[in-house]
């Protein structure tokens, strides 16, 4: 799963990817958490629109009401049947989570002690995750767009510092983005794919990224003792 990230500047964002349409600025983050805002480039017709979404999605049948069970994470095995992601992959509603890197934790030989781990690609500084987004209209009128995470089976590499449940939230590859936003299902699906681990840097940081009160730059060091 992916439930912590690193949120990139408006000027890495514009530096790394095509962005037709900045719809608003935002703020950048080294503690994103579910329920924050965070940057995502979307497809309106041939633009590719830049603005902040809702982290977790609400789905349009939701009626802009958070629904009790998470929704940050979309597994790829249930795209085309879990009620809340198969209307979004459908509608071919995909969209490029912008991060600098993300935070996963692995749990201790006590099995009860969670290391956190802060895990980017070594040949990307800014990157995408592969996401899902929809719109929910509450009675009011008010309109929230929200996005999900997907997630696949760890690598080898991943396995291990994730080593409770085992998955990763998909790295999409440059080359990848334009597909994923603009392709078939069959080519989307075909990007979703474990990124190399000889090609990801991983080290272990500080607990204090356990808090989304903690954001700050030092939550991406590595810890002394590693």
């Amino acid at each position: 799963m992916c439930g912590r990230f690193v949120s990139p500047s408006v000027a890495e964002a514009e530096r790394n990817f095509t962005i037709d349409l900045l719809l608003a600025q935002w703020e950048p983050s080294y503690n994103l958490a579910p329920t924050d805002q965070a940057p995502v480039i979307r497809l309106r017709g041939e633009q590719h629109v830049c603005e902040p979404m809702r982290f977790g999605m609400i789905p349009f049948f939701a009626r802009g009401v958070a629904p009790s069970f998470s929704t940050i994470n979309a597994t790829v095995e249930k795209l085309e049947s879990n009620a809340s992601w198969r209307s979004p992959w459908a509608r071919r509603q995909r969209c490029l989570v912008l991060t600098n890197g993300f935070y996963e934790w692995h749990v201790l030989p006590d099995g009860k002690t969670r290391q956190p781990y802060f895990v980017k690609p070594a040949d990307q500084e800014t990157f995408a995750l592969a996401g899902l987004w929809d719109l929910s209209k509450a009675d009011d009128g008010t309109a929230t767009h929200s996005f999900a995470i997907i997630t696949l089976p760890a690598s080898p590499l991943m396995a291990e510092i994730h080593n409770a449940k085992k998955r990763e939230p998909a790295i999409l590859v440059r080359a990848d983005c334009e597909v994923w936003l603009n392709g078939t299902a069959e080519q989307a699906k075909a990007a979703l794919r474990q990124y190399p681990d000889d090609l990801l840097t991983a080290y272990p940081v500080s607990t204090r990224v356990g808090s989304p009160k903690n954001n700050d730059e030092k939550l991406i060091d590595r810890t002394p003792s590693a």
